[in-house]
């Protein structure tokens, strides 16, 4: 194959991840320079079309930076970094403003601020959440997707993934390590093309189907995490991992999500065999009741569950409806209640059948408040970062939040930086691989490897299950490495590929996290450590550009 011409500085940048952080990087940057945005599967199919609750925005009279900064902390339960957190809640109204100018239909009330009907979630001490009803993600991502199909120069590719990062490895160079590029598979095409970028921005989202049960879409293989680990970036806080309280237990739908805004207006957590008030069990497990912090609320169902032997618990409404009327519930939680209806479950009426599931990943790449990672050229925003802010456990609606304001950062910084000399960029080279004679090989290993993050890596942990896990990991991983030599690239093979990497990135922070903090409860160390730092892996010893200042312990995380 001929070598690929090199780069300029017309190269656009390349975003990888079509949700909001990605957009909203997108729509900084387009009147300036060419984008091209990349979605793996449809545009419409990532996470943050699945995101009911809100974002937060502190608007209110009764609301302050501080009080915002304080929930942030106590849900974070101690490894939050004060100046991320209260540079984010500084930065919050102004997000949500850019988002009404955006187009996106918020819950109006005349009488709020900005004219917008402000919810409550658990952790949080007022009203402060701006919502479209129980859809916000969906409203958000429409309305910027349609920006974005709008404006000439951003390019949209649907069914393109990445495979992995172009760095300085790639050209053999002796230098500062940087990102130059991409490989991309065009799924459609079964092709791999080099793309040359003046900045890449990995926006890829979560790793919430490293575990059998989880509300994320299928989009959520921790591609980003995976690239950049291996391309050398740090990662951070990998083992506190969300686990959503209340996902939908049923025959027919297992990623449903039950936005915890349905708790925060009155709906109750209760056990399938009592009824009413006997059958409450949140109060026994914190003074917060049903609006406590997601990993408390999680590991109390847990506990019921294991306790009584059960497959699910209740989340019962209608005590929303006896103090405020069935209007109400129907108007500001409609999917809830069709999709509920659709599955036979009238939830006015009826409680609803609840499990935990694995939500949203509190770590990721090691990045700061404009996005930057260890590689020049290389930035992370959204799940897919690690910034400091959520800490031991993310404060419920953050997640939207910290998308604007860091991918709206990251867009300037990327404007304020010069584009690189011309450089000569390596083609993709499959000469030496096949096509895969046998499919079932990717299956079986995806099953496996779910199945048991699940049993072994779940909402309470031991180290002998952490130590098993990681010797089948490591095993899967031998397997991969070796398939993924001698064949074609396809998307399952990648996302496989990319899980394998997270769950062994999970498992390690969890075996040297020895306390109970957050997200990551440990059965041999029950206990909170009155000091402690985020767990950082690294693969090799370099530089940090991370500007949060938060002190980090460091761990050699080499697979």
């Amino acid at each position: 194959m001929p070598p690929a011409s090199p780069p300029n500085p017309s190269d656009p940048v390349v975003i990888v991840g079509a949700g909001l952080a990605g957009l909203a990087v997108a729509l900084h940057l387009a009147d300036r320079r060419p984008v091209v945005v990349l979605a793996k599967r449809g545009l419409g199919e990532g996470a943050t079309s699945w995101a009911q609750g809100g974002i937060v925005g502190v608007l209110g009279d009764d609301d302050s930076i501080d009080s915002h900064v304080h929930d942030t902390q106590e849900a974070g339960a101690g490894l939050v970094d004060a100046q991320v957190a209260r540079c984010i809640a500084e930065h919050s109204a102004g997000a949500i403003e850019w988002l009404v100018r955006q187009g996106v239909p918020f819950s109006p009330d005349p009488a709020g601020p900005l004219g917008l009907h402000l919810t409550r979630e658990g952790g949080h001490a007022v009203r402060r959440i701006a919502h479209a009803a129980d859809a916000t993600g969906r409203a958000i991502h429409e309305a910027l997707l349609a920006k974005a199909r709008a404006h000439p120069n951003i390019a949209l590719r649907e069914r393109w993934m990445a495979v992995d990062l172009i760095t300085s490895r790639h050209l053999r160079r002796d230098e500062t390590p940087h990102c130059y590029g991409v490989y991309a598979l065009d799924i459609a095409q079964r092709r791999v093309e080099t793309l040359r970028a003046s900045a890449v921005v990995l926006a890829t989202g979560g790793l919430g189907k490293v575990y059998r049960y989880t509300s994320n879409p299928d989009t959520a293989t921790g591609d980003g995490v995976a690239m950049a680990w291996r391309a050398g970036c740090r990662v951070a806080n990998m083992e506190f991992v969300q686990f959503h309280p209340t996902c939908l237990y049923h025959p027919q739908e297992r990623s449903f999500l039950i936005t915890e805004a349905l708790r925060g207006e009155g709906a109750q957590l209760r056990l399938p065999n009592l009824d009413g008030d006997a059958g409450r069990f949140m109060l026994a497990h914190d003074a917060r009741a049903e609006l406590a912090p997601r990993d408390i609320v999680a590991r109390a169902i847990d506990f019921e569950m294991k306790r009584h032997g059960l497959d699910f618990v209740w989340l019962d409404a209608t005590p929303i409806v006896r103090d405020k009327g069935e209007a109400f519930l129907k108007e500001h939680f409609p999917t809830i209640h069709q999709r509920c209806g659709q599955l036979g479950i009238d939830i006015a009426r009826r409680p609803i059948p609840v499990v935990p599931a694995a939500h949203y990943s509190c770590g990721g790449v090691v990045s700061d408040l404009e996005g930057r990672t260890d590689l020049g050229g290389l930035y992370a925003v959204g799940e897919t970062g690690y910034t400091g802010l959520h800490g031991a456990n993310r404060l419920a609606s953050n997640s939207l939040l910290e998308c604007v304001v860091v991918g709206t950062a990251c867009a300037e910084r990327i404007l304020r930086t010069a584009s690189d000399a011309a450089i000569d960029v390596p083609p993709w080279d499959e000469s030496q691989v096949e096509d895969a004679d046998e499919q079932v090989v990717i299956a079986h290993n995806w099953d496996e490897l779910r199945l048991l993050m699940w049993n072994y890596v779940g909402i309470v942990r031991t180290t002998r299950r952490l130590e098993r896990a990681l010797h089948r990991i490591e095993l899967l991983n031998g397997e991969i490495d070796e398939y993924y030599a001698n064949f074609r690239v396809t998307r399952d093979l990648l996302e496989l590929r990319n899980l394998v990497v997270c769950a062994e990135l999970i498992v390690r922070s969890a075996l040297v996290r020895h306390e109970s903090r957050g997200l990551h409860y440990s059965r041999d160390f029950p206990a909170t450590l009155p000091v402690s730092l985020p767990t950082v892996l690294t693969r090799r010893a370099r530089s940090s550009r991370s500007g949060s200042g938060a002190p980090r312990r460091h761990v050699d995380g080499e697979p």
